[in-house]
């Protein structure tokens, strides 16, 4: 059984878009541990701010099939499947890590998490002591390490019921 962290972010009907993958990951996953959800403006593009938070989940499925049912799963709520990178979505599901694996072609650990705050913020919250693959160090100390000025993040509140972390 794999433990797989999902980066899951959304610029249009956030509040909405962000529930229905919630509920989308459990109904396949099973249990779904979340982070708080943190607002930031659009990155690598002028679009309006989008919503993201982390989630925890695991599966006995090879990491290539876990990609293969995310991208479904956006497809399912409404993101085109040749979707450019930088431009507003409807949901955008990216697997983070998978176990410890290290597989630069898939992009795991993904690249993001020590780039954006928006990713590495919710990873500290979720698994603060767990250790990055490649760096050996932990996401809580990554999180403190992390430029302050770099992105503007605020945490705020959504109405679905989350898991406490």
């Amino acid at each position: 059984m794999a433990t797989i962290f999902i980066g899951i972010g959304s610029s249009i009907d956030r509040e909405n878009y962000i529930q229905q993958g919630i509920s989308l990951l459990q109904k396949h996953f099973g249990e779904v541990k979340l982070s708080s959800v943190f607002e930031s403006e659009a990155v690598g593009f002028t679009g309006g701010n989008f919503y993201n938070l982390v989630a925890q989940l695991t599966s006995e499925l090879p990491v290539e099939q876990v990609i293969a049912k995310l991208k479904m799963l956006e497809v399912q709520l409404g993101r085109p499947e040749k979707a450019i990178k930088f431009a507003p979505r409807t949901l955008d599901l990216d697997i983070l890590l998978y176990d410890q694996l290290v597989d630069i072609s898939l992009n795991i650990p993904r690249s993001e998490i020590t780039e954006n705050a928006f990713v590495l913020q919710p990873l500290a919250e979720l698994a603060p002591e767990l250790l990055h693959p490649l760096l050996n160090e932990s996401y809580e100390n990554l999180w403190s390490q992390y430029p302050v000025n770099k992105q503007k993040l605020w945490k705020i509140e959504m109405s679905f019921q989350r898991d406490s972390v």
